[in-house]
Formats: C-alpha cells, structure tokens, sequence
C-alpha cells in the first residue's frame, strides 16, 4: 500500500503530516529538478511554512530528463511524499503536500510544460539539476555552445530540451502575451549560481533574438542562493527504513537526509515570494560570503574525503571519519586552507568547520564517498581551485589541496588502491578517459590532466610550483597510496 491521501490516517501518530488544507495551495512555484535535494529542503521550508503560517505557495514539480519514475509515483500518490531525518539511530518523518502538480518532458510534453510556466500566477522557477544541468564552462561561467543539447535548443527553440532553453522559451511566450516575468531562483551548489544562470539565460536568448535578451535583463531577476543539507542518494536499505517510518506504508518518491538544513537568499524577486524568512530561511543583499563559505569549508572537504576515501577503500563518508589522521587533515584544509580565503564576516570559521565534522560523523546517513566524487570537472573549480590561486596570490601554503587535486587525478585514472575498477561518472568521462589512456602514470599523467582548461583555466597549469605541488602529491598517492599519504600529510601538520 502507498503513501497517499487515503493512507495518511494510517501512518505513526509520530509522523509529522499536512495540517492545513491542500486545495488551498496554489502552483506559483515551477520547480525543475525534482530530486532528492529539492525534496528534502526547499520542498520542506515552504511545506512548513504552509504548515505553521498559512502559506498557499504550491509546487509544479518537473524533470526534463530522467527521473520518469519519480513523477509517475509522485502522481500516484496525490503529490505527496515524505522525507525521514537521519540523526545517528534517531530517524523522524514529515510528509510534505506542498506539491500540487507534476510533469516530465518525455511523458506529458514539453508543449504542457512550457503551457504551465506561462499560467500568469507562476512567479517563480526554481531549479536544482546539478552543475552539469546548465550548460555551462565552469572556468568562465559562460554557456557551452558545442554541448549537443545547447545546440539543439538554438535550432529549435520552440521544443527546449534544456534548463536554460525551457527558461529563455517560456520567457519569450510571456513576453509575447504581455505577462509579467517570474523570477529565476538557482538552487545548486555553484558559486554565483545566479549569475551563471543569468549568464547562460542571457546567452541563449541573444543567439535567439536580441531583443528577447533585452527584455529580460531589465524584467527578470537571477537570484543566488546558499542551499546546505546533506541528502545521500537513496538506496534499498533506506526505502527499507523509511518504509519502517512510515508504519508499512510504502513511499518510493521518499528521501531522507541530515537533521540540519540552511538556505540563504538573495533577496531579489520580481513577482513575490514566500515569507520563508518565517521559517528560518536567510534573506539577504549578498549571497556570494556565504555560498563561498560552503563551498570550499564543506563541499571542498567533502570532496577531499571522497576522493581520498574512496581510493583508501571508505565507502561512506562516516568510516573516513573513523580515522583520525583524516579527520586532522580535513580540518587543516577547512581552517588553514579554505577559512582564510573568506570574505564571509561574523562566522566563527573554527567552530563551523568542527560542526561540519559533527555533521560527517553521523552514522545514520551513510553518504556513499562515490556520490560526491561524480562530476569532479564541474566541482574542482569552485571547491578547490578559486583558494588554490587565493594561495598562490598570497604566498601561502596549500598542501592539503595540492593533495586533494592530486587525488581526483588518481580518481579519474580509474583505479583504486586496492586495484579495483572505478566507475568514473562525470560529463568529460569521455574526455578524462582519453587523457588517461594517452599518458603515463607519472608526472605525464598530471600534466596531461592539466590540459583541461574548462577546469583549471590557462593560468594554473602555466605555474610552475602549482604544477610541482601537484606532481609531488600525485606521486605520493601512486607510491604509498591514499591512506598513508594523508597520514603523512596529517602528521606534518
């Protein structure tokens, strides 16, 4: 039996459920993403907040590609889905209702799609598709126009398959029938992520008609955001014991994640918004201290446990947390090497990074290390590479991230140091693999990686002691492996 409207009496009286009336809700809000992350934390503020305050603000929840399934069953189930809070052994549930509609490209069309973004009461879009879902360089945070979905978009820009060509499509029809805009609100861990929206909006709508991308640099607003709550990937084991939760009741569009949840926003919304700062959420002139602050302190981190971990053979992010000598090498890279690079004011930056620690050590969620390390090309600019130039600025050491790099290198050969195969998952796998096979595993290796300069620009692989520092923690990790390095590393500090 299912999680729906019917089976809500049948729940755990401990289950937290809709307790204001659903019919009330209207869709303002078009959500592209609808993942695990948007699940358990926009979806959540704004179900609070109808919850505690009344609000009618409701979700249209869309994938443009894959996640089929998570919109069937959302639709099977009355647009309702729960999100199980891990805390060690100490899981509690919520059932979420603030969804009101739901659709995919490929099962409802995405004429019907383009038709609901251009209803006159949609004020927001919102988005949560992973880096990769824009289209764009990360080097430069500009469009890539040779990725074959882009290219598709220009030629036929009334039938988008992408996030940016759907935005600058229901866009145009909104201008064309005299609508007001909707404001366009990046959810995803990118810095800047308003401004790279805005850019590969922009970009697309030039190459479609000038006047259209005029229209919307003076109506429409990008919005940064900071989204922070660790959400693993489900897996079997987790529907197990959500299911659990929920007294029997199955709910496969469920997820579950990390007690803590924060979202900080710019404050910068054409056409209304929630009150979500009734709910804890942060309204504020400017994002990017914020979004910095997380990115390098906790994504940076994450990443440098991923890769280290998983070459050492951890595969949650919690049995790293088991080894001391990771642990002091993950805390000297959020204090010594990111912290310092900050511009965030008013933050104590050593007690942050001991609660990030706190937050890692949390058995309950099982954060597969293979998880984080998927898209490295996309994540090492902004978690790694913008402190690395800070350092090489500054004159300042940057060890545990010469190592950090070193190690997506040793990721992305293919590897493992037990031998094992890696399933290398990034949009250049292609590309990673390429470089690889074409090298030797040396030096060579790291200076062919290099040569990626959507990743590390022009200017770091033409500095002669970045290149060194990272050459000497590649061999490192070759010769030793990954656990005696950062042993190595951790008792140097």
């Amino acid at each position: 039996m299912k999680l729906s409207i019917k089976t809500l009496p049948q729940l755990p009286k401990e289950v937290v459920v809709p307790n204001y009336d659903r019919n009330k809700l209207k869709t303002k809000i078009v959500h592209l993403g609808f993942g695990a992350f948007h699940r358990a934390h926009q979806a959540v503020f704004t179900d609070i907040l109808a919850a505690e305050h009344n609000s009618d603000w409701g979700y249209c929840e869309v994938n443009l590609i894959g996640g089929e399934k998570q919109i069937e069953d959302l639709k099977q189930q009355d647009y309702l889905f729960s999100i199980c809070e891990m805390a060690y052994d100490n899981w509690s549930t919520r059932v979420v209702g603030v969804a009101k509609e739901a659709l995919h490209a490929d099962i409802d069309g995405i004429a019907k799609i383009l038709e609901v973004i251009t209803r006159p009461e949609i004020a927001i879009v919102s988005i949560t598709v992973t880096e990769k879902g824009y289209c764009y360089l990360p080097a430069t945070a500009s469009i890539d126009t040779n990725n074959t979905l882009i290219k598709h978009d220009i030629e036929n820009p009334t039938k988008p398959k992408t996030v940016p060509g759907v935005i600058v499509e229901a866009l145009y029809l909104r201008k064309e029938k005299g609508l007001k805009p909707f404001t366009v609100m990046s959810c995803d861990n990118m810095p800047e992520n308003g401004h790279v929206t805005r850019n590969v909006v922009l970009a697309l709508a030039k190459l479609r008609d000038p006047n259209l991308a005029n229209w919307i640099e003076q109506n429409v607003t990008f919005p940064s955001t900071m989204v922070d709550r660790i959400v693993p990937a489900v897996t079997p084991e987790t529907m197990e014991k959500i299911q659990k939760q929920l007294g029997g009741i199955e709910d496969p569009a469920g997820v579950a994640g990390e007690p803590f949840k924060q979202w900080v926003i710019e404050d910068n919304f054409v056409n209304g918004r929630p009150d979500w700062q009734k709910v804890g959420v942060e309204l504020v002139n400017d994002v990017l201290p914020y979004e910095e602050m997380k990115l390098r302190m906790l994504n940076g981190s994450h990443s440098f446990l991923a890769y280290l971990g998983y070459l050492a053979g951890y595969l949650y992010i919690d049995e790293c947390m088991q080894d001391p000598f990771y642990v002091k090498a993950a805390r000297h890279l959020m204090i010594n090497e990111q912290a310092s690079t900050l511009r965030v004011k008013g933050v104590d930056l050593q007690a942050y990074a001991d609660s990030l620690l706190d937050r890692y050590r949390n058995t309950g969620l099982k954060h597969r290390t293979w998880q984080i390390a998927m898209d490295g090309t996309l994540k090492l600019p902004q978690r790694m590479l913008d402190s690395v130039r800070f350092h090489l600025a500054n004159n300042t050491p940057f060890d545990c991230l010469a190592l950090g790099i070193a190690a997506w290198m040793r990721y992305v050969s293919g590897t493992d140091d037990a031998g094992k195969a890696i399933e290398i998952s990034d949009p250049m796998v292609d590309k990673l693999k390429e470089l690889v096979a074409n090298s030797q595993d040396n030096q060579e290796r790291v200076k062919s990686l290099l040569l990626l300069s959507h990743v590390f620009g022009d200017d770091l692989p033409n500095n002669q002691y970045f290149v060194e520092q990272v050459t000497k923690a590649y061999l490192s990790l070759r010769d030793i492996g990954a656990k005696q390095s950062v042993e190595q590393l951790a008792e140097s500090f």
